[in-house]
């Protein structure tokens, strides 16, 4: 009824008309003066056809109604006629809205009072009190639904502008993040093409004293030049033309930095294992600040919501050509907030913690996976490729 109400109204018109064709039939066993049937039964169907579409044109059907309940009711072919203007007086407040209603209510209150006046009834008051029955109980029944559909709308628009505004939260966030991630980058080949330049100058003069020491400087302003190629690009990828205007160039740091990290950690409150491999230095400068900034958020995260007593474990190593990450905690904290179909997210402060460490995994086409850790806690496992000049 529901994915097709245009069927159900039909429906609906079919039943009444079917029904006064039953007291029609009636009314000639019975010997009770009755019209013909070729004046009856299109008067029957045209009370009851317009109710078949009174949820797209309730006013058009509403109206036409009327007019045939008219005749319909002046010949007494049935009931079908008062049950269809008390549909359509419904469908109206539901509908259109309560001025149309009154306006609706005000005209079957016309039509009632003519049909008293043009045929007399000792019986009158009862009809007439019928009549204001009917027109109350259909008042209050479609401002009943009337008013559930307005809430019903209003609630609908609340929850979309609900959607839009975190829709647009997380917009803003990866744009801050990947304007924060291009600024570092931007350092990154700032310093790569520093080294090019000191390294192009010690050449220039090593070259005809010292011909071997000039190519090892020619063979560093080669692997250089390739990583800052690659940084450049992945640089032009995520800028998003954030300025960052007012921020100092600081030093960033790399893989190389984590145990200094893990050493303020471990001040802070969070005893910290850290697990290094041996072969961190030679990381493309990118991939290892990205991989010092995933573990520092994912410490970050371990201190902010973990609990009281929760230990921390680090792992980073060289896996082939990528990098391995795992940061996993021991802590009960609440991390996890689950909003729809949509994929999980850390509660963190900003909200932007998980975006930001997906970002970075992302620019190096690595992967990173968050949740629960077997045994209890949580995790963060990340892996991103490590190749110079990917």
């Amino acid at each position: 009824m529901r994915a097709h109400p245009m069927a159900g109204d039909t429906l609906l018109a079919a039943l009444l008309a079917l029904v006064d064709l039953v007291i029609y039939a009636g009314g000639l066993d019975n010997d009770m003066p009755t019209p013909a049937w070729y004046i009856a039964f299109p008067i029957d169907l045209a009370v009851v056809a317009p109710l078949a579409f009174r949820r797209k044109r309730p006013l058009l059907a509403a109206y036409l109604v009327y007019v045939f309940a008219y005749l319909h009711g002046a010949l007494e072919l049935g009931v079908s006629s008062v049950a269809a203007l008390a549909v359509s007086l419904y469908s109206v407040l539901v509908y259109v809205g309560r001025k149309q209603g009154l306006l609706y209510a005000g005209a079957l209150v016309v039509i009632s009072t003519v049909s008293a006046i043009a045929k007399p009834d000792p019986a009158w008051a009862p009809q007439v009190a019928f009549s204001v029955f009917m027109i109350a109980f259909c008042w209050i029944l479609g401002e009943f639904m009337y008013a559930r559909r307005a809430y019903q709308r209003e609630l609908e628009a609340r929850l979309h502008l609900l959607e839009t505004e975190r829709d647009q939260a997380a917009r803003i966030a990866v744009a801050e993040e990947r304007g924060r991630i291009a600024r570092e980058l931007h350092d990154v080949v700032a310093h790569s093409v520093s080294v090019m330049v000191v390294q192009a100058d010690g050449a220039a003069l090593a070259l005809s004293a010292n011909p071997e020491l000039a190519g090892r400087a020619l063979k560093t302003i080669s692997e250089t030049g390739r990583s800052a190629l690659g940084e450049l690009r992945r640089l032009l990828d995520v800028l998003r033309g954030d300025r960052g205007d007012g921020e100092p160039r600081v030093p960033q740091p790399d893989a190389t930095a984590l145990g200094d990290l893990a050493e303020r950690m471990r001040g802070a409150g969070v005893p910290v294992d850290l697990e290094l491999g041996t072969d961190l230095k030679g990381l493309p400068a990118g991939v290892s600040l990205g991989v010092y900034r995933i573990v520092q958020e994912s410490l970050t995260n371990t201190l902010k919501h973990a609990g009281t007593g929760a230990r921390a474990h680090v792992r980073v190593q060289r896996v082939g050509d990528a990098v391995e990450v795992l940061v996993r905690d021991d802590g009960a904290g609440r991390r996890l907030e689950q909003v729809g179909s949509k994929a999980p997210r850390l509660s963190v402060a900003g909200g932007n913690g998980l975006i930001g460490m997906r970002e970075r995994a992302n620019v190096y086409g690595g992967t990173l996976e968050v949740g629960p850790a077997t045994g209890g806690g949580w995790q963060v496992h990340a892996v991103i490729p490590a190749r110079l000049n990917s």
